[in-house]
Parts: structure tokens; C-alpha cells; sequence
């Protein structure tokens, strides 16, 4: 997630000042020195330059960046839009077409099959930009990303990774807390002989992120245990 100027940017590629003036972008040019002052600060990994690791991690921080911010998939260079397919948990592979009528933004990694009434975040009623809102101002210094191990090289790269920031803003009615929240997980993703994603597989538990969002005062005066006391997958994430 980005959160404040380009510059030399050090984690991510196709940044240079050309690349970003002939870019359409979904919410202005995105700025990482902020996000990336949380990353050098909070991660638990230090990896060798050049190595298998390293390298993996700052391809999958590329792909984020495009992902999220490129408007025009023909602008892609770390994704191949005809052959992309995403999906969670084993859920449903979408493609570019899909993900774009889902809203786009966290939405894809946020679907749910949870009853409405017990949707802390619902992404069917979130567009890309207000997605975009809502996260980065609960996270106003970003969620950082580190890659804490590296299972398989390419073209089928195989990680676990790390999420994290601080809810130094608001979510869905809850006060900030300024707590670090964290999320674990696993990721597949398969690029072709050009190094372009075909392919993305995300393994993550949903609730380590959400849970940690609703630990704050309730705005409304209602109690903030509620939504995770009733919800089936919050329940257990205090």
C-alpha cells in the first residue's frame, strides 16, 4: 500500500520519472517514502542483495504497485492482462474483467461469504477509491510488506509473507488504537518466460486483519465488541 513521493525508489521497478509521466494511474502517482521508512523500521528480515529473496520480495511489491494504481492493463509490465487469474483461499480464479466488476482495490482480497449483517468490511458495498480511503486512512503510514521466507524460485515462486502497520486512523466506526496489526500468510505466483504474472494465489486468514480494526472504541457508542463477538470468524482474533 502506498502511502506518501516516487523519487529513487528502492523496492520497486518501472518508478523511473518517464515511466511515471506516460502512466494513467488510479489515485495520482502513488508515494512510497513513508511506507518504505515502515518497512526498513518494522521488518524482522534483512535479505542479501542479489539474492532469491530479495528479489522476490521487491517483484511482489511491483506487482502491488501496479495492481492497485495502473488504470490500463495494456500499461501492465509485471502482469500479462490476457492470462491473469486471482483468487484467495482457494476460492474462484478471476481475471482482470472480474476483478474490475468486484471494485477493484481491497475488494478482491476481502471477499466473503459471510451473511451481511455480519460484514465488518463489505465489499460489495466498496468501489475501488472508497476501498482506497478507508485503508489508508487507518493506516496512514501504509501497510508495510516483507518477505519472510522464499519456498520455490520462478516461474512458480512460492512465499510467506508479512503485512503490517499501524491503525493510527479510523475503521468503520472504530477509533484508532495505534496498535501494529499483522497478517501471515502464503502466496503462489507463477509468472511466464518474460517474468509477467499469470497467475496469483493468496492463502491468509482475513480475521488477523480485521479483528485487530475493531479493538477500538466504538464512534457510535455502540460496544465495540460486538461485531467480533457475533461474527464467526472475528470471534477468535482478540
Amino acid at each position: 500500500m502506498a502511502s506518501s513521493s516516487v523519487g529513487q525508489e528502492k523496492y520497486r521497478s518501472f518508478l523511473s520519472e518517464e515511466e511515471v509521466k506516460n502512466t494513467k494511474w488510479r489515485f495520482g502517482v502513488p508515494k512510497y517514502d513513508v511506507v518504505n521508512k515502515l518497512f526498513e523500521e518494522g521488518r524482522t528480515k534483512i535479505w542479501l542483495p542479489g539474492s532469491l529473496e530479495e528479489k522476490v520480495q521487491n517483484f511482489v511489491k511491483t506487482w502491488e504497485m501496479e495492481f492497485f494504481h495502473k488504470t490500463d492493463p495494456d500499461e501492465f509490465k509485471s502482469i500479462d492482462p490476457k492470462k491473469f487469474t486471482f483468487s484467495v483461499n482457494g476460492g474462484k480464479a478471476l481475471n482482470l474483467e472480474e476483478i474490475g466488476k468486484l471494485g477493484g482495490g481491497y475488494n478482491p482480497l476481502l471477499q466473503t461469504s459471510l451473511p451481511e449483517k455480519l460484514r465488518v468490511y463489505n465489499p460489495d458495498e466498496e468501489t475501488a477509491a472508497s476501498s482506497h480511503k478507508v485503508f489508508t486512512t487507518t493506516f496512514p503510514r501504509g501497510f508495510a510488506l516483507e518477505i519472510l521466507q522464499v519456498y520455490n524460485g520462478p516461474p512458480v515462486m512460492v512465499y510467506k509473507f508479512r503485512h503490517w502497520g499501524y491503525m493510527e486512523g479510523p475503521f468503520k466506526g472504530h477509533a484508532p488504537t495505534g496498535d501494529i496489526i499483522e497478517l501471515f500468510g502464503i502466496a503462489i505466483f507463477e509468472v511466464d518466460e518474460q517474468m509477467r504474472v499469470v497467475k496469483v494465489e493468496f492463502f491468509y486468514d482475513p480475521g488477523q486483519l480485521l479483528g485487530g480494526l475493531l479493538k477500538g472504541t466504538s464512534l457510535d457508542g455502540s460496544s465495540a465488541e460486538e461485531p467480533s463477538s457475533s461474527c464467526p470468524v472475528l470471534r477468535s482474533t482478540g
